[in-house]
């Protein structure tokens, strides 16, 4: 029998690219929804979530990454699993969802496992081309699996029944502002083609290092203007170095009103994140890509979404020490007039309404009511 409030419990992971998508669709549940108790479940150790509603029960598990390779560090982060799978067990047992939402990561392994064998809904979204190695180990055991990407299908074939395409939600915090009111908020100049460059949250030096190269070999320094997002450690540097080259530069090491960084620029040169693709195809930038070595598959996939529509340039990390990057900013500075973006979601990239999607299938399928405690 199905209760009378329905629990929905997400899941995610300690980087932003986990946490975001599942905060937006926690946001977009609450509003279709405001009935339904939510809960958020991370890993002790994660980035701040000050996007959540102060309303919002947020709880943590004892899990870390497998990264460190060495004998005390595998052990470490093996205890730490097996307490994570206590305290994911724990936590059904108390709250008693209907549903089961994971946004990847390890995080999510314990408890989608633990939730599918109560008899418990299961719902998994990937927000990457390439399923990460979380996702594809709960493939077989989620009840629905949610893709970003139409190109992610090809991954999943062993699971093409339960495959759905929502997109990637995004923060609520990200929407469109006119473009002169963007420049103004930065005290940018409206006569100059604007270049926002990101390396992620915590910046990229090869990034850094490359773009500022590349700019060095431009002739015309006048004809540009630079927004540059560059982490903790580079910001003085940098802003030194742009002010010897005599190129206009903003430079900051974090911003959280990405909004106006991305309504207010002609080109984004960024990392391949998930979440970094889908905003450039939400503001519809034309864009250079550098997928980040370490995660090159993932990142060098999603990038591919917006490069074989022409939406994109594919830069390697390697790359940057060349004139590549030179050439193509030379180019898109000289076509500035002709440089526009066509809308993305008709082609199965890009779902400006990714967060209500995925908070739709999640209402669907814990009313479903299976079996459970």
């Amino acid at each position: 029998m199905c209760k009378d409030k329905t629990k929905i419990m997400a899941v995610a992971g300690s980087s932003g690219g986990h946490i975001y998508p599942a905060v937006a669709f926690l946001s977009a549940l609450k509003s279709l929804r405001p009935e339904v108790e939510l809960m958020l479940v991370l890993p002790e150790k994660h980035i701040p979530v000050d996007a959540c509603d102060p309303a919002l029960a947020v709880r943590h598990i004892s899990v870390s990454s497998f990264k460190n390779r060495t004998v005390f560090g595998f052990l470490y982060c093996g205890f730490d699993f097996l307490k994570g799978m206590f305290e994911s067990l724990r936590l059904l047992i108390e709250f008693k969802p209907d549903l089961v939402v994971g946004f990847g990561s390890i995080a999510s392994v314990p408890v989608i496992i633990f939730a599918r064998f109560a008899g418990i809904r299961t719902l998994i979204h990937e927000q990457n081309v390439l399923p990460g190695k979380a996702n594809q180990l709960l493939a077989a055991l989620a009840h629905r699996i949610a893709v970003s990407f139409c190109e992610s299908k090809a991954f999943l074939k062993n699971y093409e029944k339960k495959v759905t395409l929502t997109g990637n939600p995004l923060r609520k915090e990200i929407f469109k502002t006119g473009k002169l009111e963007a420049l103004n908020f930065f005290g940018l100049s409206a006569d100059k083609f604007t270049i926002l460059v990101t390396g992620g949250s915590q910046g990229a030096e090869s990034i850094n290092a490359g773009f500022l190269n590349a700019c060095l070999r431009l002739d015309e320094k006048g004809n540009f203007q630079v927004f540059h997002l560059c982490g903790g450690r580079a910001r003085e540097e940098l802003i030194k170095s742009y002010q010897q080259a005599g190129i206009s530069a903003k430079v900051l090491s974090f911003l959280k009103e990405m909004r106006y960084a991305y309504s207010a620029s002609d080109l984004v040169v960024s990392r391949g994140g998930a979440i970094a693709v889908s905003e450039i195809a939400f503001f519809q930038i034309p864009a250079v890509i550098v997928p980040y070595p370490y995660a090159h598959q993932h990142q060098a996939g999603n990038a591919g979404v917006l490069a074989k529509r022409g939406r994109a340039f594919i830069v390697e990390d390697d790359e940057l020490k060349t004139a590549k990057l030179t050439d193509i900013l030379k180019s898109a500075i000289a076509l500035s007039h002709k440089l526009t973006a066509a809308p993305l979601g008709d082609q199965g990239c890009f779902f400006p309404d990714a967060a209500e999607r995925l908070a739709n299938e999640a209402i669907k399928l814990a009313t479903e009511c299976g079996d459970r405690f």
